[in-house]
């Protein structure tokens, strides 16, 4: 009886470690690339598009930061806001400041992260869940939205 226990409770713990291992596995690959989204990045530029059509750099400062549990938040600050209405077919800002928070996942095969965004400034991206291509570069990120119609680029950098 002393051995049939004893060998219930070695088998329990080959078990415990297989699955650790194999589960620590299937995170491997994008663990790598969330550890280098998180923690906070500062403004390097950013490109939109203006009502001329044209794409062109905004005058702007921001903050983002993404946390290690899958939790995002942004804010850009406009310092010269453009008067009235934008070209682009999705509002981000209001009043020359813009202003979210939520989740991501992200999609290392694709090279897109999913933002959930569960609070905003602009009231309508409220529920919405907004999907981005991403580029690591050194301690830049560079993010744009995967939707054809909006033409905006930014840059990221790693405080």
């Amino acid at each position: 009886m002393k051995k049939l226990l004893s060998l219930g409770v070695v088998c329990l713990f080959i078990g415990m470690a297989a699955m650790t291992l194999s589960g620590s596995q299937d995170r491997g690959g994008s663990e790598g690339t969330r550890d280098r989204f998180v923690g906070a990045w500062r403004l390097a530029w950013l490109e939109e598009q203006g009502a001329d059509g044209k794409v062109h750099k905004a005058d702007c400062t921001g903050l983002l930061v993404y946390t290690r549990d899958g939790h995002m938040s942004v804010r850009v600050l406009y310092r010269n806001p453009p008067t009235g209405t934008t070209a682009a077919p999705v509002q981000y800002a209001q009043g020359g400041y813009e202003a979210s928070f939520g989740t991501y996942e992200i999609d290392e095969s694709t090279y897109t992260f999913t933002f959930h965004v569960e609070g905003a400034l602009v009231r309508t991206l409220i529920g919405k869940d907004l999907p981005r291509a991403f580029e690591l570069s050194g301690k830049q990120l560079i993010v744009k939205s995967t939707h054809p119609e909006e033409h905006w680029r930014v840059a990221w950098e790693h405080y």
